[in-house]
């Protein structure tokens, strides 16, 4: 398996493209994406578990009920969420760029990011349509990634090449998330296009699987989102055998799509909004997987920890204060911690106590764009990993006014 360029594009028979049609304000921003499978594609998602859900999810989730699409549409600056309307917007959306590609309105996923509450206007994009189905490209998986994002200050995708039955398959994907992280099944928006041919059933069991390990696995702010979906098209043209089952191929598969997601999972923490460093947690020893995930997910999780690796303090204390909060079931004794980044790394704790370390040596490693924090409860076979990012001023700056 190896890293390839060309993003929702790289697999056979994917194009993609954004322009702005005037749902934002800054003109120098496209505000509208499309991705588009020349045949229909089986399919799978994942949402949010918020109680609160943007209509696109509600839409998109009838849309593929059969395992079936063939585009996805996406829009940023309007989340078409508590809407009265939101429904019938994002069935509109469905409709106009369905009859744009000559395909039903049934296939495709539609979605929406952005200010939460706000009426959606169908004018714009009605209008944009035709620019954006023309904008279509075998290299548009850049323009499509800049059309969904809203604080996010940098491009997330990824794609890579690897090999089922000697086929030669390719999975690529694109990501939004800045602000509003902390998915209980996903987050944000994620499109991923695959040309390995595997059955609906099977890509989301693929899916549903590794988020948990994935997805599940970052926080920015602890706000979980209204409108998080992740979602796959596998179109089947690199004509492998068709996945039915587990297996050899399966497994293949589910490395590659681990692949792409760790990598979107990584690009989102470190972009978190006002971040200026990316933060990964590793646990190991734990009596079990949830545990140690429990873990791994309360340390990323606190404010007061955050904050510190802002700081580049080696707070260790609040390490084991995380821990001890989670209710995970841990011996605090057993507990050792120890920070690394590329400048090296230092061990500040031991079974549960402090140890004598060089601060001036803890802050050189803590000053650099990427911390691994690495915790060890015991003995246990167990391991796991969260990301995140650290607490700055201008989180609370970016916050403060996000709506006017």
């Amino acid at each position: 398996m190896k890293i390839i360029s060309g993003g929702v594009c790289a697999a056979k028979g994917f194009t993609a493209g954004g322009i702005h049609c005037g749902i934002r304000k800054n003109r120098t921003k496209r505000d509208i994406a499309l991705i588009y499978s020349e045949v229909k594609a089986n399919a799978a998602a994942v949402y949010t578990t918020n109680l609160v859900k943007g209509a696109p999810l509600t839409v998109t989730k009838k849309h593929i009920a059969d395992g079936k699409a063939q585009a996805v549409i996406c829009n940023s600056g309007n989340a078409n969420t508590c809407n009265a309307d939101g429904v019938e917007i994002a069935e509109k959306m469905s409709a106009l760029i369905a009859d744009e590609l000559k395909i039903s309105a049934d296939d495709i996923v539609v979605a929406s990011t952005g200010v939460i509450g706000q009426p959606l206007n169908i004018e714009p994009i009605a209008k944009g349509i035709p620019a954006l189905a023309a904008s279509l490209s075998e290299d548009g998986s850049d323009m499509a990634a800049e059309g969904i994002m809203t604080t996010d200050t940098v491009k997330k995708e990824i794609a890579v090449e690897f090999e089922i039955g000697g086929k030669i398959c390719r999975i690529g994907g694109i990501a939004k998330g800045s602000g509003m992280i902390h998915p209980d099944m996903a987050t944000m928006l994620v499109f991923i296009t695959t040309d390995a041919a595997i059955s609906s059933q099977m890509l989301q069991k693929a899916l549903s699987a590794d988020i948990t390990e994935t997805f599940n696995m970052i926080s920015v702010d602890g706000d979980t989102s209204t409108n998080d979906m992740v979602t796959v098209l596998a179109n089947g043209m690199a004509g492998n055998e068709e996945i039915t089952a587990e297996g050899e191929d399966y497994t293949a598969f589910m490395k590659a799509l681990n692949t792409v997601n760790v990598y979107l999972c990584k690009s989102i923490a470190g972009d978190g909004e006002g971040a200026t460093k990316m933060l990964e947690c590793t646990v190991k020893g734990a009596d079990s997987s949830a545990t140690a995930k429990t873990v791994a997910k309360s340390i990323i999780c606190s404010s007061l920890l955050k904050a510190a690796m802002f700081g580049a303090d080696a707070n260790w204390g609040r390490v084991l204060c995380a821990i001890g909060y989670s209710k995970a079931d841990v011996d605090v004794t057993k507990v050792d911690v120890t920070f690394r980044s590329p400048k090296g790394e230092i061990t500040v704790c031991q079974n549960g106590a402090g140890v004598a370390f060089s601060e001036e040596k803890a802050k050189e490693i803590l000053l650099e764009k990427e911390i691994e924090i690495a915790v060890s409860v015991g003995d246990g076979e167990y391991s796991a990993t969260a990301w995140g990012c650290d607490l700055t001023y201008d989180y609370v700056k970016i916050n403060g006014d996000y709506r006017t």
